[in-house]
């Protein structure tokens, strides 16, 4: 049977999410258009700089707890990398959907809502609040991915 569509995009964010460089979590994101993949990302360091896994973490150095203080972080989101991509390469993700396997901070979500992405589907869910209040007053429908039933 063939995977939902759903399915086919979260597991390619989970192969996305192999590639990062964070030592506390790995994370994964696609943006779709009309069932057409346009980008991806990962988090990590910025390109050409050292990763956290060559030189540390410096989130654990500080024991900052997880949700707080983003900007002490070498790294850029998935989300980040995967908007930055698109605005690199020319590529429209207005009205495009995001599938990520973790739900967005508020400093993506902020930036999902400029960059007009209209429905995320998410596999891991995450407490930040102000994300979630921001989505909903952009009209930003998120979903909790389930493993779906495939289509025919």
């Amino acid at each position: 049977m063939r995977p939902s569509w759903d399915s086919y995009f979260m597991e390619i964010a989970g192969v996305v999410s192999q590639r990062s460089t964070c030592l506390r979590r790995k994370v994964g994101a696609v943006i779709v258009k009309d069932k057409r993949l346009l980008t991806t990302g990962y988090n990590g360091a910025p390109a050409g700089l050292k990763h956290c896994l060559e030189i540390g973490c410096l989130r654990q150095e500080k024991n900052i707890p997880s949700g707080e203080r983003h900007e002490l972080c070498r790294g850029l989101h998935a989300e980040q990398n995967a908007i930055i991509q698109a605005a690199l390469h020319g590529v429209s993700i207005h009205g495009a959907v995001l599938y990520c396997t973790h739900y967005p901070c508020s400093l993506c979500a902020k930036m999902l809502v400029n960059a007009g992405i209209k429905r995320i589907v998410l596999k891991e869910n995450y407490p930040d609040e102000l994300a979630r209040q921001l989505f909903k007053e952009a009209g930003i429908k998120v979903e909790i991915y389930f493993e779906a039933k495939g289509e025919s």
